[in-house]
């Protein structure tokens, strides 16, 4: 039906139902009975959402939209109520054209915990579940090269949206069993990694009514980005501070921030609380606690989707417009050998 595809699109878009009248022409009162489906628009007045909207027609054609859990919000600050509906909207109309893609070609792999126990009682039972994950999905303790490529791999869908400024990762199941995870883009790699593997901590943990999630949830990401093996080999016994080259090197090894790094060592052992309040401190004196210095991490871009779009279209299954329209981005000529190897990195 029209009306959830425009509901979906305009809060996406950050519209009220009388911007987009002003925009299209019609009355609020018209573009809220399209919404509810008590009308059905025009073709004229379609050809004008589309526009209005920057959506292709296509997209007011497909079928009816899967409905998502709702979801467990990481963010900076308390979004106002406009900013989460435009967020849930983009997931959605996102997660929307994921599965219509995956039912397309036939490939939906399935997420399991098996092996994993994740009930915790306290903070730092987050750090056995980590590890326990690592083992059951065979990464052994090395650094992961691409976050979004391991959880792809393993079922859980991922993806990326512009959000809103104060907005960083959500998570949520489809049908209660399949994990979706969207992170905010274009933001520091180190920053999106983390948060990838927070969201990950609340599908895997189960914690005590007594333990914070969201503590719980930050304790499994640092663990599973560098293992408490990995950290006492790296640091060596407890130390009385840490140097800005060490942290440096380890952020662009691992992907993790200098400051994860510093709470990392203390929850580790390595550094006692008073070194971990100065290094804190010297941080926020030199403005590091916004933008560190030196190396930045690359964003783990998702790629599965695009991926999909690619095998759909060489298949034959759809055509190229379809899948780009599916995919939310230009995909290169199949034909054109020149165009395929445009950025191709071995």
């Amino acid at each position: 039906m029209v009306g959830s595809r425009l509901k979906t699109a305009r809060r996406a878009s950050g519209l009220s139902l009388r911007d987009l009248a002003e925009k299209v022409g019609v009355s609020a009162m018209a573009l809220s009975k399209y919404e509810r489906d008590e009308m059905t628009p025009s073709s004229a007045v379609i050809v004008r959402l589309t526009v209005a909207l920057q959506r292709r027609l296509d997209y007011f054609l497909r079928p009816a939209q899967v409905v998502i859990s709702e979801p467990t919000y990481r963010r900076r600050a308390t979004m106002s109520k406009k900013d989460e509906a435009a967020v849930r909207a983009q997931v959605e109309e996102w997660v929307d054209r994921y599965l219509a893609l995956e039912y397309l070609v036939g490939d939906s792999p399935e997420f399991s915990l098996e092996g994993v126990d994740g009930a915790i009682a306290t903070v730092d039972d987050a750090e056995r579940v980590a590890e326990e994950l690592r083992e059951a999905w065979n990464l052994g303790f090395d650094p992961i090269e691409n976050l979004a490529d391991v959880l792809e791999l393993r079922g859980v869908r991922v993806g990326c949206i512009d959000g809103s400024p104060k907005f960083d990762a959500l998570t949520f199941l489809i049908n209660d069993n399949v994990p979706v995870i969207v992170v905010k883009r274009g933001v520091a790699g180190d920053r999106e990694r983390f948060s990838m593997a927070h969201e990950l901590g609340h599908l895997a943990l189960h914690p005590d009514r007594n333990v914070d999630a969201e503590v719980a949830a930050t304790r499994f990401a640092e663990a599973f980005l560098a293992p408490r093996a990995m950290v006492l080999l790296e640091l060596g016994p407890p130390r009385q501070t840490l140097s800005l080259p060490e942290l440096q090197a380890l952020k662009c090894k691992y992907g993790l921030s200098m400051r994860a790094w510093i709470y990392r060592a203390s929850h580790v052992g390595i550094i006692d609380a008073r070194t971990t309040r100065r290094l804190h401190v010297l941080f926020s004196k030199r403005g590091w606690n916004k933008a560190e210095p030196g190396f930045q991490v690359a964003f783990d871009e998702p790629r599965r989707l695009r991926s999909l779009a690619l095998r759909a279209v060489a298949e034959a299954i759809v055509s190229t417009e379809r899948a780009e329209e599916l995919c939310g981005e230009a995909l290169p000529d199949l034909d054109n050998v020149d165009d395929c190897l445009v950025g191709a990195v071995c």
